[in-house]
């Protein structure tokens, strides 16, 4: 038989996991996303992306501001679904709330656990150079992405990818992988295994002073931390335009040669020089502007050896 779900999730990236799971039977029962916030120029209440598809598929949803009141455990146990599926929901379950569900909660998470744990694993691989992610599906406990593993799958990172690239590639990796295991719960054949003990490491959230570009650092580490912050809140650095220094991010790069004093303009392609080695910059915004091609940059803004970013 089909599961009953509650579904907790927020973002653009657990929207793909919602609907494979609709997709495949199983009775949605319950949404549970965060509340609508003001956005755009006119600041209109938004719902978030899982609130605007739950609606769409005519799912009852709730926005709760805290789970941790008798009021919202009453509700929650009134839904009588069999498990809840969690999927960057970006609220604390307390145990009460774990215990409700009869097969428990499972959550989707975009790193290879024990590796990033946290709010931020996509920014964090890309950023510490790691060579693989993935998305794993463990069962919820009170630590914070703790719990026991159920299934896996990885996905190797190349330089080119952006934290973009690798979040439109790990959701729909994650809805399979989510589907797939509530189809062994289902069954009664979902097997845990225990997180291992090494090799952990926590993401923190990412804050907008690390967002500054540091070209002393080598080419590479350089590269990562750009694509690591693409698009959001994007690696920025200053340019002196008109005499005044503004600012402007880098979007994506790419490696390149040429010595060069870090942050010196070493050719009319913005080709710059790091600490050791050099980026082409390929793609990049300036405030209050969208993002534009380099060479689209350069028609308005020539930039031409001996210029340096700041």
């Amino acid at each position: 038989m089909p599961l009953r779900l509650i579904f907790m999730g927020t973002p653009d990236f657990a929207v793909p996991t919602l609907l494979e799971l609709v997709a495949h039977g199983h009775e949605v029962v319950a949404v549970y996303t965060r509340a609508p916030k003001p956005a755009g120029r006119g600041m209109k209440m938004q719902p978030t992306p899982v609130e605007q598809e739950a609606r769409r598929l005519g799912i009852p949803v709730l926005t709760p501001v805290t789970l941790k009141t008798p009021e919202a455990l009453e509700a929650f146990r009134a839904h009588n679904a069999d498990a809840a599926v969690v999927v960057a929901y970006g609220m604390i379950l307390p145990q009460t709330i774990l215990d409700a569900p009869p097969l428990g909660c499972f959550n989707l998470h975009a790193s290879l656990l024990p590796r990033w744990r946290g709010a931020a694993p996509i920014n964090r691989a890309i950023m510490a150079g790691d060579a693989e992610s993935g998305v794993m599906v463990m069962k919820m406990d009170v630590g914070l992405d703790t719990g026991d593993v159920a299934m896996a799958e990885r996905l190797a990172i190349t330089d080119t990818m952006t934290a973009a690239d690798l979040h439109d590639a790990l959701a729909p990796l994650g809805a399979d992988l989510m589907v797939r295991a509530m189809g062994g719960l289902e069954r009664g054949g979902l097997r845990l295994s225990k997180q291992s003990e090494d090799g952990v490491t926590y993401a923190a959230k990412i804050e907008k002073a690390e967002a500054r570009i540091d070209w002393s650092r080598p080419a590479r580490e350089v590269l990562r931390h750009i694509h690591g912050l693409s698009p959001f809140p994007g690696a920025w650095c200053e340019i002196a335009t008109d005499g005044e220094p503004a600012r402007i991010k880098i979007l994506r790069c790419e490696s390149a040669k040429g010595p060069g004093r870090p942050g010196e303009v070493l050719d009319d392609r913005l080709t710059i020089a790091c600490g050791d080695g050099a980026i082409r910059i390929l793609e990049l915004q300036r405030a209050g502007k969208g993002p534009m091609k380099s060479a689209d940059f350069l028609r308005g803004t020539p930039l031409k050896p001996p210029a340096r970013l700041g």
